[in-house]
């Protein structure tokens, strides 16, 4: 067995996450060529595998074990490294975070050639996981150890029809004929006078041996025997049908990665508020990048919110915190408090208007895209007493009986306006005289800009007081990396100037421009790990995240008002061919976000679509394909959205195997860059006939 539960369906036969942690330990130790190759940590581009990898590194960093963490962007960069992990003899540990449950690792085209020293760990919170990784036995199914989250425990069908079809040998048509047919063949052999000469063999002394008719009949009641313990056609069909059910159900996610990092950190006994706020940060991606439903949040919700009060007691004088109380009690106090979150993007940190503006659950309500829905929006402010100079300043510089009010107002006038759901259970951290509180949602907002945008795009930021400063004195700037924004552009020139001198002409070729996406996405991954631990570049990103909800609320109400959302029998379509944002929402984080707004804009608006499935059954959904063209490249990004009826729900996201066959169908030349099935980039002249092929297709997803 080779999935480890948690630790609460542990047992002694059984380990956990802490007896695998510490087979690392021993494997570090023992090995002779420790090196900061032995230990590699290969990272997806999400908020979530960032935060499990700060974690994990701090643990190990604690045990003194030296690592190396390597981001890697998607199935391509994979395979690359993959080819060049094999020249690591000193390898003996590698860990895969958000990535490589679905591979099968074991095989010979990824893992299964490397040295039998090796331990593949995979903790990935995507789903469906591949059962080979999970079931597999022998010496080399032993190397491969996936993190369970206890779902495992549930599939006992599922590991029952792998297990049976993978051990078990084929049928054979012609064994019952075979069986039949045999004792008459033989009693026509035994008038043959070469009968000996064919059922005999030469002993090691050179005589010849009969088999004899004992050895005729056991060899026949072997064969019976093994026919009896053979699968049954009908009963293999039934096993086919299990496992392509699982596997066909769409893709969904289970326990973030990060949480299961914090479980191993409770179980060492080194659990602090650092790695308390890095949980917290993988558990709000999950849930504002609707990956997992309320329900599912508001279970970690509740584990994380003991923990808080646990590892941050409030003085008995200090009342229960609210949104709008949170302040730091000390210049030190680096504390997580539990708050109630309002569904407005940054508004901390923003105006309240354009907090409001911004939300795609306020976009939805009111139809923000609409001239009326934006006179409702400023109607519903007026009613609750806020003046427009108080809604167009800085919240943090809004009058302070006017923020004390503000939930009161909200929670007695929004309703008026189908504003039901403002609020949900999260959290702050205070950084003391550094910073102002910083909610978990808006540090999400603020590392994911900067994975997607912080450099390789041209981005202008507004300038803080810059506002309503007249034809002189308004505007914005370029983002230049935050405060290292200097030296950012001078390593940028530098880097511009070697690749020019050394590639030549090379740069205007794919792979020249393929090489330079690299580079800046590996400094985008940097820049946002950094910031996890950091609150200055983590602040300023802050004014990076506005200017992308600026972007995507600009292109979502173009899309709207010119009707350019394509009604097929089994999705709508929306394909983004030319406008000033073009380059930013070629990058498929960007035009996920996109597709999500738009979800929730159009949820009350569209009328839901039954998807058939495999048994021809499915809840109605909302199904988004958004495609954008990468003038770059001349490829459009196409991405799949799933999006669920009710507020909160989740579907799962069906449209992964529907990519991969409908590109089959048409031969279109295609590619998944990422690690996400439903995440596709296509040459620019298949994309017709790809998007007609995937209506054919759709009543199968």
């Amino acid at each position: 067995m080779v999935f480890l539960p948690p630790p609460h369906l542990a047992s002694a036969s059984r380990p956990a996450y802490a007896e695998a942690y510490a087979n690392i330990l021993a494997a570090h130790r023992r090995s002779p060529l420790t090196s900061a190759s032995s230990v590699i940590i290969l990272v997806a581009p999400d908020v979530d595998a960032l935060c499990a990898a700060k974690m994990l590194a701090e643990l190990l960093k604690q045990d003194d074990v030296m690592h190396r963490i390597i981001p890697v962007s998607g199935l391509v960069d994979l395979e690359r490294m993959k080819d060049e992990l094999v020249t690591y003899a000193e390898l003996h540990t590698l860990i895969l975070l958000n990535m490589g449950a679905i591979l099968d690792l074991s095989s010979e085209n990824w893992f299964g050639e490397f040295s039998m020293k090796l331990t593949v760990h995979i903790i990935d919170s995507n789903r469906p996981q591949n059962l080979a990784n999970m079931f597999a036995g022998g010496e080399n199914g032993e190397r491969f150890i996936v993190w369970d989250d206890g779902e495992a425990e549930n599939m006992g069908e599922e590991r029952k029809a792998w297990e049976a079809l993978t051990y078990e040998p084929e049928p054979d048509s012609d064994e019952d004929s075979e069986l039949d047919d045999e004792d008459g063949v033989r009693s026509n052999e035994g008038d043959d006078p070469n009968d000996d000469e064919e059922f005999s063999e030469r002993s090691p002394s050179g005589k010849r041996r009969s088999l004899g008719d004992g050895d005729r009949s056991q060899e026949k009641r072997r064969k019976l025997d093994d026919q009896s313990t053979r699968l049954s056609r009908e009963q293999r069909n039934t096993y086919h049908e299990l496992i392509a059910k699982y596997y066909g159900s769409g893709s969904w996610h289970g326990q973030s990665a990060s949480a299961t990092m914090y479980i191993l950190a409770t179980v060492l006994e080194r659990v602090d508020c650092d790695l308390l706020w890095f949980a917290i940060l993988g558990l709000t991606f999950q849930y504002t990048t609707a990956r997992i439903s309320r329900d599912t949040y508001d279970k970690y919700h509740s584990i994380y919110y003991d923990e808080v009060f646990r590892l941050n007691p409030l003085p008995p004088d200090v009342a229960a915190n609210t949104t709008d109380a949170i302040t730091a009690m000390s210049p030190d106090d680096l504390s997580v408090r539990a708050a109630e979150e309002l569904r407005f993007m940054l508004f901390r940190h923003w105006t309240l208007y354009d907090a409001m503006y911004h939300s795609s659950y306020v976009a939805g309500k009111l139809g923000i895209w609409k001239e009326r829905g934006r006179k409702r929006l400023t109607g519903l402010l007026a009613k609750m007493g806020f003046s427009i100079p108080q809604t167009q300043q800085p919240y943090a510089h809004m009058d302070l009986d006017l923020k004390h009010q503000l939930r009161a107002k909200l929670d007695s006038i929004a309703p008026e306006y189908g504003l039901v759901e403002l609020t949900y259970p999260s959290f702050v951290r205070c950084f003391g005289y550094r910073a102002s509180p910083l909610g978990a949602a808006d540090a999400v907002e603020a590392v994911s800009a900067l994975l997607d945008v912080a450099g390789g795009i041209r981005m202008e930021v507004e300038v803080e007081g810059a506002r309503h400063g007249g034809e002189w004195f308004g505007g914005g700037r370029l983002w230049e990396g935050g405060r290292d924004g200097e030296g950012q552009r001078e390593k940028r020139m530098e880097v511009g100037s070697r690749e020019k001198d050394g590639d030549g002409d090379v740069d205007r070729d794919v792979d020249g421009e393929e090489r330079k996406e690299r580079t800046w996405w590996v400094k985008n991954f940097w820049a946002a790990y950094d910031a996890l631990s950091d609150i200055v570049p983590l602040r300023d990103a802050l004014s990076l995240a506005m200017s992308l909800h600026r972007a995507i609320i600009r292109q979502g109400t173009s899309i709207i008002d010119k009707q350019d959302i394509r009604t097929m029998r089994s999705h709508r379509v929306v394909v983004l061919s030319q406008g000033p944002d073009l380059a930013l929402f070629a990058h498929p984080g960007v035009l996920a976000r996109l597709g999500l707004w738009l979800v929730d804009a159009l949820r009350d608006r569209l009328p839901g679509t039954k998807i058939g499935g495999l048994q021809g059954k499915g809840k109605k959904s909302l199904p988004f394909v958004v495609a954008c063209l990468n003038e770059k490249t001349q490829t459009y990004v196409v991405v799949g959205i799933m999006g669920a009826l009710d507020f909160g729900d989740v579907r799962r996201n069906e449209f992964g195997l529907a990519f991969i066959e409908a590109k089959q169908r048409c031969n279109a030349r295609s590619r998944h860059s990422t690690f996400d099935a439903s995440v596709l980039e296509i040459e620019q002249e298949d994309l017709k006939l790809f998007l007609e092929t995937l209506c054919e297709v759709g009543e199968g997803y």
